[in-house]
């Protein structure tokens, strides 16, 4: 019996992908782990690849190929976290290696680079074949190593790898592996005495200034050459010579790559004061906590009532308790803001991981938590996989929030990933939001979470005073501006406060659309059906999709008309339009824009928070989570588009928007007030957003969702399409209905299962693909999941699918 590796593969489509079986050589036995990357042959050319063992177990090796070597001297992944990429396969329709990938940090992905060496004095010719025999001569008249490599490197590209495996087996060719990671460790030069001067320093001619270099190391032990340089006034070619001595000598230190929190002040958990309906939220949760069962609760609070008080104080409690907690945020823009308040308690506790970071960052926050360094991690989405092993809480904020769903392979929901880890740890989930996902609060009232409430805004603060203005009334008295008088005579009112302001706006650019006048076709981006949006600061058409760039444009591309005309109102307008009403006011634009790098947020949030600024404009990304207590006005100018948008998510999202963004005002101690500018001021979204009232809007929503038969009354399961031909795709995408109606018609499947389609997508072409989808409403049971996996593999084998590609993501986005 020998060891057999179960390994996960790097670049395996899904169709034929599973764990493959190798041989685990002798010399890699006593070191290999579940958990481990591996070098493997795959494929007829045994072409080497990246994989990840994932179990191991003892079996017969006839005809399995070997593992070629280890990456890794220790698991990259643990027992939980192997556990977990076993569940993303099989509830996301993704693959063994993807899984795993997505769990770990970028710069830790790694490439493998082949060197090979002819051996000398091999002289056993007669036991190669006649081509090998060949191919040993041909590399034997190379000059040098380089040319060596070229020519093995060549011959395998060319010919695949069993002459030169063969010549390796034969010994007549040695091979090693070096494996490169994309980035690698952060380190610094330090200097220290070494053991002989330290025992007899009178042995060693010391110059004074080498003098004193020894004496400050004998002092402190070890520091960066620079620094010790700099503190005794010399050179570092003093510290140099010293090394030369051999009375001290120098090595490298890793050093990390931190994360800026910019927290200024020291603050105590029990300084926080909790409101009676904060503390019975916490209560209820650290009970929980204290069983060391899992549990999930739904904290249901307005805005402004205080939940990330509530937040503090269990994170608290559970690293009292040894424990580790998780708090994940919807948007990096609310990182800077987050991490300064936990920091400024916990201190160097706070790990903090999202994609805003550089991959160096992100590299070594991963390793301090990997460590036991940090135990408290701080987050988006991706951050629910941080390497903790004793997890107490997590904590999801804003858990309504769409970014919380993954839209690139695997495409899991976080919140399910939170649960898995959660159940492991025996620990508590808590979701939290203003405006819950329709999803959860319909679990909570079935008793599936525990639902919590909070009711009042701390220190009953009262609720903004929300106005909703008529724009049919605006237009038909002749104001064709984006502002309604009554907003433009609140900012100006606050303006003389000295009050800040904040407008939404959820459009970026200047124009959205530039039409013409005579075949009435908007000037379309060339790799996707959206229209092109004028940006006026560069003078440039770009595309919000693909990132196609073109200079503005003179004549229809459709018809040849000059006559063209500018439509529509981005922030960039909306900047320029407050400038002239309002030429004193200081104002800061917040879109995609104009917060590309990473210190964008944290500079411009604390500007505006320091009174630099006084109004904001902006689109989604100031809507939620933000605290500026000088904050008493807010506008919302236009989102009336967004209620009649391609999903049946579409209501929720814009009263979550709206109820969201009206709870920025008024939580500095003067009430706020809003602006909710509509041309349909009688819809009842509009009302119940004004309102603040969530328990209505869902009311409404569930009652919707229950007669059409949408989630939660159901999952939705979206299979995507794509391709560069669109006859092409949407044949593929019929062929695959008819492989779909005839499996359900011989498994009749024990739930209900309706399957709508193909149409086009909502945006029918992205960067080049045209894309259409199939929708199948159904249960998320393992019937159904076996299912779904069975058409993704046969659909692959029809000649209709030969040029088009397919995924499902299982209650993914509808709208786009």
């Amino acid at each position: 019996m020998s060891l057999i590796a179960e390994t996960a593969v790097s670049g395996t489509a899904y169709s034929f992908d599973m764990l493959f079986s190798y041989a685990v050589p002798d010399r890699l036995a006593a070191d290999i782990a579940c958990g481990c990357r591996v070098l493997v042959p795959f494929g007829r050319g045994n072409k080497r690849r990246i994989g990840v063992v994932m179990k191991l177990s003892q079996g017969e090796a006839k005809g399995l190929k070997s593992l070629v070597s280890l990456v890794d001297e220790t698991p990259v992944v643990s027992e939980e976290l192997l556990g977990l990429a076993f569940y993303l396969r099989e509830q996301t329709f993704c693959t063994y290696f993807d899984a795993v990938k997505a769990m770990l940090p970028p710069a830790m992905s790694v490439s493998a680079k082949e060197t090979f060496r002819l051996v000398k004095n091999f002289t056993d010719i007669s036991s190669l074949s006649p081509q090998a025999a060949e191919l040993l001569q041909v590399l034997s008249c190379t000059e040098g190593s380089k040319e060596l490599n070229e020519a093995v490197e060549k011959h395998i590209i060319d010919n695949g790898r069993r002459l030169t495996d063969e010549l390796c087996d034969a010994g007549a060719l040695d091979s090693d592996n070096v494996f490169r990671q994309a980035v690698g460790d952060a380190a610094v030069r330090m200097v220290r005495l070494t053991d002989k001067y330290m025992s007899t320093p009178e042995d060693f001619d010391l110059t004074p200034k080498q003098k004193t270099v020894a004496d400050f190391l004998a002092e402190f032990g070890a520091a960066a050459v620079r620094e010790a340089a700099y503190m005794c006034g010399v050179t570092e070619a003093v510290v140099k010579r010293l090394c030369a001595n051999g009375a001290a000598e120098e090595y490298e230190a890793e050093v990390l790559r931190r994360v800026e929190d910019f927290a200024d002040e020291v603050r105590r958990p029990e300084d926080i004061v909790l409101s009676a309906e904060q503390q019975r939220a916490r209560d209820a949760v650290y009970e929980q906590m204290a069983t060391g069962k899992p549990a999930v609760f739904l904290l249901h609070g307005v805005t402004g009532s205080g939940k990330t008080s509530v937040f503090e104080k269990l994170i608290d409690d559970t690293v009292k308790s040894g424990r580790q907690a998780m708090l994940l945020i919807p948007e990096i823009g609310l990182t800077p803001q987050i991490l300064k308040r936990f920091r400024s308690m916990f201190g160097e506790r706070v790990a903090v991981i999202h994609s805003g970071l550089s991959l160096g960052q992100r590299l070594d926050e991963y390793k301090r938590i990997k460590r036991g360094d940090a135990d408290i991690v701080i987050g988006t989405r991706s951050a629910v996989f941080a390497p903790l092993d004793n997890i107490g809480l997590i904590i999801i904020d804003e858990e309504g929030e769409r970014s919380y769903k993954s839209d690139s392979s695997p495409r899991y929901t976080t919140h399910d990933i939170a649960k898995q880890r959660c159940a492991f740890h025996g620990a508590s989930l808590l979701l939290a939001s203003a405006t819950p996902s329709i999803e959860s609060y319909y679990l909570a009232e079935r008793g599936a979470y525990r639902l919590l409430e909070m009711k009042e805004r701390y220190r009953n603060a009262p609720l903004p005073e929300v106005s909703i203005v008529d724009m049919n009334l605006e237009r038909g008295e002749g104001n064709r501006t984006e502002f309604s008088r009554r907003l433009a005579e609140e900012l100006n009112a606050n303006l003389q406060k000295g009050e800040q302001s904040i407008l939404l706006l959820n459009r970026r650019g200047y124009h959205t659309i530039i039409s013409c006048c005579d075949c009435y076709q908007p000037v379309y981006c060339p790799n996707c059906s959206v229209p092109l949006t004028y940006h006026k600061k560069n003078n440039k058409l770009m595309c919000h999709y693909c990132g196609y760039v073109s200079e503005p444009v003179t004549v229809c591309p459709s018809c040849g008309s000059e006559r063209l005309k500018n439509m529509g109102f981005g922030t960039q307008k909306l900047e320029e339009e407050l400038a002239m009403f309002f030429p004193k006011a200081r104002v800061l634009r917040m879109d995609a824009d104009t917060t590309f790098s990473r210190y964008s947020y944290e500079k411009n949030f604390t500007d505006f928070r320091e009174g630099k600024y006084d109004i904001m404009i902006g689109t989604q990304m100031i809507g939620k989570g933000l605290d500026f207590p000088n904050v008493t006005l807010v506008g919302v100018l236009s989102v009336d588009k967004a209620l009649y948008a391609g999903d049946f998510r579409s209501y929720e999202r814009t009263f979550s928007l709206i109820t969201q963004v009206v709870g920025r005002g008024g939580r500095g101690g003067s009430r706020g007030r809003a602006i909710l500018q509509t041309f349909i001021p009688e819809h009842y979204i509009m009302n119940l957003a004004a309102a603040q009232d969530y328990k209505g809007f869902y009311n409404e929503e569930i009652a919707i969702r229950r007669a059409m038969i949408f989630p939660p009354l159901c999952d939705m399961c979206i299979f995507c399409f794509s391709g560069n031909e669109d006859i092409t795709v949407r044949l593929g995408a019929e062929a695959v209905l008819r492989l779909m109606n005839g499996r359900l018609r011989e498994i009749q499947p024990k739930t209900p299962v309706r399957v709508l389609g193909p149409v086009r997508c909502s945006y029918g072409r992205i960067n080049g693909k045209y894309r259409y989808r199939i929708i199948m409403k159904c249960k998320n049971t393992a019937e159904m999941r076996g299912f779904i996996s069975g058409i993704l593999t046969e659909s692959a084998k029809l000649k209709e699918m030969r040029n088009t590609s397919l995924y499902a993501d299982m209650n993914g986005d509808v709208g786009v």
